[in-house]
């Protein structure tokens, strides 16, 4: 007899989740493409900070035009991931688009709480910012983007660039975010399944990531504390219905547009959190990443 939790997912998704506790997969890592060049480089860090590692993806045969650029800022609970995730998204990115694409290594809680890892991507995003002829980028096309924690820190560095006078961001691509550490909401009591991501790991995330900050939490680590939304770029704000975070995101969306901010929100049903990326053969995974991809050739190459 199926759960709540079970009678919610696609039927393709349900599947992949229960092949996954009989037959774990095995990570392959994918070859390169020939037509993506990847660079690592070291970058300072903010003040009194250490230096930022990042990882620079761009078309090996390079157009004469400035191209837009893409800042990427990884998943992981902000207790791990890695600026090296995903490389053939980054890569798809590059290919479909023309976009120089700059990942970013944070520190990670709960050995570097907050404000650590807003404060390595805001000084790794000024950077791209000020190296924009040599990487031959469109300055007035720089977006930023991240997924699960990564949309957080997305939504945050796009507060701090506002609040600091910039650099300047075309668009923010909010994927599955999490953005408010209260833990309020519906979503938040509702999804407890242990096979996923679940209200138990939403509360370990913040946790971890506020450290002792917690009793008076900032909007960079929070967004949603934000109290004024407004001169915010433009926003895509990816939403999973079966996922903790679900109802935040759509709150931060919402309050995105009352603000004035022009913000596409979209809900996939039938999905739990990442399940994109843990299910990418199902029909509705091809789906939601063929509409982000969409997303992404609209807004940074609009040709």
């Amino acid at each position: 007899m199926m759960t709540h939790f079970e009678d919610r997912l696609d039927p393709q998704v349900l599947a992949a989740l229960q092949a996954a506790q009989t037959e774990p997969a095995q990570e392959v890592l994918p070859e390169p493409n020939p037509a993506v060049s990847r660079e690592d480089r070291t970058i300072p860090g903010s003040e009194n900070a250490p230096d930022v590692l990042v990882r620079i993806y761009r078309l090996a045969e390079r157009s004469v035009d400035a191209a837009p650029a893409f800042f990427y800022i990884h998943g992981g609970g902000m207790t791990g991931g890695s600026y090296s995730e995903l490389p053939e998204l980054m890569e798809q990115i590059v290919i479909e688009t023309g976009a120089v694409v700059v990942s970013v290594e944070y520190r990670l809680a709960p050995m570097h709480p907050f404000p650590a890892a807003p404060n390595d991507c805001y000084a790794a995003l000024k950077w791209l910012a000020s190296a924009s002829d040599e990487l031959h980028v469109d300055a007035e096309r720089i977006a930023i983007g991240g997924i699960s924690a990564g949309g957080c820190l997305a939504a945050a560095v796009a507060l701090m660039a506002r609040d600091k006078g910039g650099p300047k961001l075309c668009y923010q691509f909010l994927i599955i975010p999490n953005t408010d550490n209260r833990l309020n909401t519906p979503s938040v009591q509702a999804i407890t399944d242990p096979r996923v991501f679940n209200s138990e790991g939403a509360r370990f995330v913040w946790e971890a990531y506020l450290g002792d900050a917690r009793d008076e939490v900032s909007p960079y680590a929070a967004p949603a504390r934000a109290a004024d939304l407004s001169g915010l770029p433009p926003a895509y704000v990816y939403v999973e219905d079966q996922d903790p975070l679900r109802d935040e995101g759509i709150a931060y969306a919402n309050r995105l547009m009352q603000a004035g901010v022009s913000t596409e929100l979209h809900v996939f049903p039938g999905t739990f959190h990442g399940s994109f990326i843990f299910a990418p053969l199902t029909e509705v995974s091809k789906r939601a990443v063929a509409e982000q991809m969409a997303t992404f050739k609209r807004i940074l190459n609009p040709k």
